[in-house]
């Protein structure tokens, strides 16, 4: 299933975070659809932003037309909100457009495509919140412990900013100047007062 038959296949990936990427998840699309033309990622964003405000998905929501393909390498690509990603999911099934999602290996706009979304999207769901208790109940133990939480911040986020400003520098700069994260600059001009 390498080409639709008359439509274009779209690809999408998305990573959460600044320090990850979507070759990975490029790579494994690419191998399946080798003629992919049409690529869209949003790194740096959570599963849990709606899809119509992830900037990449959101665009190719616009573009995708009858007889088109979206593929992700996961369904949790798509969200990691149940009722985001069967919404986006059905928005697309409206328009007539198949969405393949390689891992759970089926199109999800078939009857039973959509009963093993509803039904991952949904076990996806449960296993975020059982992690989430997890950590919860870690950090409770931790600090009934002792013991002390999170970094030490070794960065001022005043100095920072007040660098940035006065090289009018950007963020790739001030973070290889300071020898910190793209986020932590980003994180150290938010913090910083104006």
């Amino acid at each position: 299933m390498n080409t639709t038959s008359n439509g274009i296949v779209y690809g999408y990936a998305r990573v959460s975070t600044d320090d990850q990427t979507c070759k990975n998840q490029h790579l494994t699309i690419q191998g399946k659809y080798p003629d992919l033309k049409k690529w869209y990622q949003d790194e740096g964003v959570s599963g849990t932003v709606p899809a119509t405000q992830r900037p990449a998905l959101a665009k190719v929501l616009e573009l995708v037309e009858a007889g088109d393909t979206l593929v992700v390498v996961a369904i949790d690509r798509l969200g990691r909100d149940t009722l985001d990603v069967l919404n986006t999911v059905e928005t697309l099934k409206k328009k007539g457009v198949s969405v393949v999602s390689l891992r759970e290996n089926f199109d999800m706009t078939t009857p039973i495509g959509g009963f093993m979304l509803t039904l991952l999207a949904g076990l996806a769901s449960l296993e975020k919140a059982t992690i989430k208790e997890r950590q919860l109940a870690g950090i409770k133990r931790a600090r009934a412990e002792g013991k002390n939480l999170g970094k030490i911040k070794i960065i001022d986020d005043g100095q920072v900013a007040k660098w940035r400003e006065a090289n009018n520098a950007s963020i790739a700069q001030t973070a290889k100047h300071f020898g910190i994260s793209l986020s932590s600059v980003k994180r150290a001009c938010s913090n910083s007062p104006a």
